[in-house]
């Protein structure tokens, strides 16, 4: 099946540099959270795979999957984790089957708060938990809000998981801030009302992601930390009352902390909770407001349910003035050769949205065949290097 090439000069397949590493195009797998894990939150072997066939055009930003920084914060049966010695070096083996490939690779963190599944965390022995005592729907479970040593508890393992990323052969972490998850769940006002220096001011509300972020750097690196945000999601019920105040704040004060390696946003039509409409009602959003802030600082990586054609024509149209990668998920999760089909007009793989989430199996995960044309591409590269 035959899709629309990407012109061999489009700005989609330029290189660009993020920290210390260098991409070789601008199409970059999306974080995609799928539950694939053990029940001790190990990464299955079987991800070495997934993740490296996605990395096999060189160059490629890997994005991983949502990974708690702590038990706790892994907290849904089948999470990831990168919190003990043995997550570590189950995920060693994932990262060095990406960098085998010449791809790069950053490990998005996070905590989930109140999107933890509350009967899960209390079976552990955790406490479920949030920046205020908000329900995350109306009549369900209340979580509790965290404490002054229980959130610098966070800040802690935030580091401490960035470190082993860093010591497990990764090029960086991806602080996740968006999509109504713990660090969110701080940010917008919807969720969080506390009364203290983590709640009611623009500036309070920002606090627990900046400070995140300036320790993260501090312990690895400014150019080994990225960030993502998702302004105008309304996701899990995470909603800031002023959208341009918070997030203007946010950016300037992310800016000041040095060249992080890239930012990550989330356009409006990206919002988990409208993407699947047919017609979203996203008029009058757009990044702009944000991107005029960073200026260029360094790249920043926007996602909004593109194809590699309609990816190609915006870089040369509305994000023409700023370094720009776009970041895949669905086709890219169902298409091992997703670049190399970008670059040679094929179109990618159909995905099967019921297996999604198909907890610690390989079913809807590695299942998804590479195309004829790529392995023939590669036979022919074969057995001209031979020759």
């Amino acid at each position: 099946m035959r899709a629309g090439k990407v012109p061999a000069d489009s700005k989609l397949l330029q290189p660009i540099k993020i920290g210390n590493t260098q991409l070789q195009h601008r199409i970059a797998l999306a974080p995609l959270t799928r539950y694939r894990n053990d029940e001790n939150h190990i990464v299955n072997s079987f991800a070495q795979r997934y993740y490296g066939e996605r990395a096999a055009t060189p160059g490629t930003l890997i994005t991983s999957e949502a990974t708690g920084v702590s038990l706790q914060d892994a907290g849904r049966p089948h999470g990831p984790a990168i919190a003990t010695d043995e997550q570590q070096a189950a995920w060693k083996e994932v990262i060095s089957a990406v960098r085998k490939n010449g791809s790069v690779w950053f490990q998005q963190l996070w905590g989930q708060g109140r999107a933890s599944e509350p009967e899960y965390q209390k079976k552990r022995g955790y406490k479920y938990r949030s920046s205020s005592a908000v329900p995350l729907s109306e009549g369900g479970a209340i979580p509790e809000a965290m404490t002054e040593k229980e959130i610098q508890r966070f800040i802690d393992d935030f580091v401490a998981s960035a470190k082993r990323v860093i010591t497990a052969g990764g090029d960086g972490v991806e602080v996740h801030g968006a999509h109504g998850y713990l660090i969110d769940q701080f940010t917008s006002d919807s969720v969080n009302k506390r009364t203290d220096k983590w709640g009611g001011s623009v500036e309070n509300r920002s606090r627990l992601l900046l400070e995140v972020v300036k320790a993260a750097c501090a312990a690895i690196g400014p150019e080994r930390v990225a960030v993502r945000l998702s302004p105008f999601a309304t996701y899990q019920g995470a909603v800031s009352s002023d959208i341009v105040a918070q997030y203007s704040y946010i950016v300037r004060e992310l800016k000041a902390i040095g060249p992080l390696a890239y930012l990550s946003l989330v356009e409006p039509r990206g919002d988990p909770e409208t993407m699947f409409s047919n017609d979203p009602d996203v008029e009058g959003q757009n990044l702009d407001f944000i991107l005029n802030i960073w200026n260029n600082h360094s790249p920043v990586v926007v996602a909004g349910a593109y194809t590699p054609a309609s990816a190609a024509a915006v870089l040369e149209s509305h994000y023409a003035k700023w370094d720009v990668i776009v970041a895949f998920g669905r086709a890219f999760l169902a298409t091992p050769d997703f670049v190399w089909r970008a670059k040679n007009g094929v179109a990618p793989n159909e995905y099967h949205r019921e297996s999604f989430y198909t907890p610690a199996t390989e079913v809807g995960y590695n299942d998804y065949p590479f195309s004829a044309d790529y392995i023939d591409a590669r036979r022919n590269e074969v057995l001209e290097s031979l020759a």
